[in-house]
């Protein structure tokens, strides 16, 4: 049974920043590439970033490209993204996903089958 568990989230000034992280249980870990989402009130989830899975390649939406950096730990079975110069736009709940098939590189797609429970990004003007 794969669960995951988001951290790090919370309030902060626009201009800030903050450390996501989600810890991931189950097997092999290593060889399923990781994704964020975020849904802010009144919308639907959309995609933020996804890393393969041994970290060679990564993939951002545009809104987020030069100030979120995706990363992992595979020792460590953690995810995580760093959120710089964020913005009142990057307030969300925000998700991280594993994908639904090993050594699968659809990063924005529907292919994720495992979902962390949500955590609260606040950002203020």
């Amino acid at each position: 049974q794969v669960q995951l568990v988001e951290s790090g989230g919370g309030l902060v000034q626009a201009g800030g920043s903050l450390r996501l992280s989600c810890a991931a249980s189950g097997r092999a870990f290593s060889t399923y590439a990781m994704g964020w989402f975020r849904q802010a009130p009144g919308k639907e989830r959309e995609f933020v970033a996804a890393i393969s899975w041994g970290s060679s390649s990564t993939y951002y939406t545009d809104s987020v490209k030069g100030r979120f950096t995706i990363s992992r730990d595979n020792g460590k079975n953690t995810v995580y993204l760093q959120m710089n110069s964020l913005k009142p736009d990057d307030t969300a709940v925000y998700y991280c996903a594993r994908a639904r098939l090993p050594i699968t590189w659809n990063p924005s797609d529907g292919n994720y089958a495992y979902w962390g429970q949500g955590i609260q990004v606040t950002v203020s003007s």
